[in-house]
């Protein structure tokens, strides 16, 4: 029986070989915002990796959007080079489509990079006035954000709108919307901090308002033939906040404008929460979301060896499967898994020769079958 973890799928004009997704993997390595030797390295190794779809880290759709200074960024002509720079390494040699995915920290915005500490980054020391919905900063320790008004909402829907063409521009073949983890469109979602009372606010229409103006801003820039997709929290994690029923709710709100696929995640909303982490843990709420809704659902999280993924697409709780840091550790995760699950699957040439097939497989796992060497 063949495996549908390497069955394709159609996303509009975009044909994925496989349901193997390399998720975006945030490098606070971006001098300015601009992907330069690292992001090369680092996103161009999974062009011949045998994932199906690569999308870059969180990239920032204005400067003071930014998580931290040193986060991927699309709101300039420098920045839209150096991301064309990897489109273009994919365009040549890759196998997998590439993908931007699009954000806006709001109150996440002007932070130290982690290994600095972390923690807010004040004006004083260069960094910059964050914005959201409403004035909740993130803890004691963080400033208030500025409440956004109804201008600079339209401002940074038409900076989304911005990021989008730039991606286009530089080579792009899917767009992802970041609605999850706590940033901006997350804000918007969950009445933890979306405390406005205009049509932004209040009610779970309203309140879903703002992710769906974005989605609709996007669509009209974006070339019909290609996909957007978006990414979410299906829940904060915390009683009386987002959760996977409003995800429902969102979720069909979308695919009736067209919206191509969802990436479901959870949490990163507040410290409040409580999440119940184990193998697989969010598999959950991608199926009760896949079951209402007929777009295509990926899923993350604890995702780790070629069987279990297998198994979460052939109980229907998928359909493609994400993977981040398993694939840092084994950026060729999807030969192994194609390997273990008896799939033969295409390499590139210049690494042909390391197809376990050719030299006896030594300390892996035997595969049901394989393709015989040549």
């Amino acid at each position: 029986m063949a495996a549908m973890l390497f069955e394709p799928i159609d996303l509009r004009s975009v044909r994925l070989p496989n349901r193997i997704v390399v998720a975006p993997m945030t490098q606070f390595s971006a001098p300015d915002g601009v992907a330069g030797d690292w992001h090369m390295v680092h996103l161009g190794q999974y062009a011949t990796s045998g994932a199906a779809l690569v999308l870059t880290e969180s990239t920032y759709v204005a400067s003071n959007a930014r998580n931290a200074r040193s986060c991927l960024s699309i709101y300039s002509d420098e920045q839209e080079a150096g991301i064309g720079r990897i489109a273009q390494f994919y365009n040549d040699h890759g196998a997998a489509t590439f993908g931007v995915q699009l954000c806006h920290g709001g109150r996440k915005a002007s932070a130290r990079e982690p290994w600095d500490g972390g923690g807010p980054l004040p004006v004083s020391e260069g960094g910059y006035e964050a914005w959201a919905p409403s004035a909740v900063p993130i803890s004691d320790d963080w400033p208030a954000p500025t409440p956004l008004t109804s201008e600079t909402i339209a401002d940074v829907i038409q900076a989304f709108a911005d990021g989008a063409k730039r991606a286009h521009r530089a080579g792009a073949r899917v767009i992802e919307i970041h609605g999850a983890h706590g940033y901006l469109i997350h804000q918007f979602l969950s009445p933890i901090t979306n405390r406005r009372n205009d049509s932004y606010g209040g009610d779970l229409p309203n309140r879903m308002r703002f992710a769906i103006d974005v989605y609709d801003a996007i669509r009209a820039v974006w070339p019909d033939e290609l996909p957007i997709g978006i990414r979410v929290s299906a829940t904060d994690w915390i009683e009386g906040g987002w959760d996977v029923g409003d995800t429902v709710e969102l979720a069909k709100a979308l695919e009736a404008r067209g919206c191509d696929y969802m990436h479901v995640s959870s949490g990163g909303l507040d410290s409040a929460q409580k999440i119940t982490v184990g193998p697989g843990y969010q598999t959950t709420f991608a199926a009760t979301i896949k079951a209402a809704v007929d777009m295509p659902i990926i899923t993350v999280g604890q995702i780790s060896n070629a069987h279990q993924a297998e198994t979460i697409l052939r109980t229907g709780q998928a359909d493609m499967i994400a993977l981040a840091r398993p694939v840092m550790f084994n950026p060729h995760w999807a030969w192994q898994a194609a390997y273990e699950l008896g799939e033969a699957i295409p390499y590139p040439r210049q690494y042909e020769r390391g197809n376990p097939v050719r030299w006896g497989a030594a300390g892996i796992n035997a595969p049901g079958n394989v393709v015989p060497d040549k």
